[in-house]
Formats: structure tokens, C-alpha cells, sequence
């Protein structure tokens, strides 16, 4: 199976993460996997759907700008040093590697990591105890 990565170019400050998820929900798109980069030149948020049209129509319904890219979906065990041989195999290949993530599982429950700015505030904000 073959995806498009789409790297969605936002701003810096809160609610930019929540402008791009709306976009697509409002079109339901299942998002896949997703990441954020601010620390670059111009900040974003890297997205996989399970709609590539459907993510397209969506970001330019919404008027975000973004760049698409071919992903490649590779299966591994979920084991210590599986992602080191992968890597490994691609560096001897002289592959760089521009982005990389883990997919989410295609189950009913998905876990979500978060960095923020202020995580005790964050935490009482989602209901943590």
C-alpha cells in the first residue's frame, strides 16, 4: 500500500495543531500517524491518512499549505534493535533519511505522546491525575 506523507506548514503558537486536525475531521480523514517539527526553518505538522485524496482536498479546503511525499510503509517486529537494523541498511546504501515515524495501530485505542509548553496545566486540562 502505498501513502503520501503531508507536510503541513503552520505557525508557532497554540491551536495550529487543532486547525489541521478540524480541517481533516470535518472531511473524515482517519489520521495514521502524525508528528510536529518547529524546531526548522518554518514549523509544521507531518501527517499520513488513510485518504490521501481525501487529506488533499481537505488541506486546500482550509487553505493550508503543505507538500506532499511519497512514504514507504515497512512492517518490523516490535523488539529492541529492529529499527537500528533498518536504518543501518539504508545508511549503508547511502540513504538519508528525511523523516521517520511509527505508524499508529489500526485498533479502536490509540496512545498519543505530547510535548508542551506548561504540562502540569496540560495534564489538568485532559482530565490526568
Amino acid at each position: 500500500m502505498s501513502y503520501k506523507q503531508f507536510d503541513v506548514y503552520v505557525q508557532d503558537r497554540p491551536g495550529e495543531i487543532s486547525r489541521v486536525a478540524e480541517a481533516l475531521a470535518r472531511n473524515a480523514v482517519n489520521i495514521r500517524g502524525i508528528s510536529t517539527d518547529v524546531g526548522c526553518g518554518k514549523p509544521m505538522v507531518r501527517i499520513i491518512t488513510d485518504d490521501d485524496n481525501s487529506a488533499r482536498s481537505a488541506l486546500n479546503a482550509a487553505q493550508l499549505e503543505f507538500k506532499e511525499q511519497d512514504v514507504i510503509v515497512v512492517a518490523m517486529p516490535d523488539r529492541p534493535g529492529e529499527l537500528s537494523k533498518l536504518t543501518k541498511k539504508l545508511a549503508r546504501g547511502g540513504i538519508n533519511i528525511d523523516s521517520l515515524f511509527i505508524l499508529g495501530a489500526k485498533t479502536q485505542v490509540e496512545e498519543l505522546a505530547i510535548t508542551v509548553d506548561r504540562a502540569e496545566e496540560a495534564k489538568k486540562l485532559l482530565d490526568f491525575s
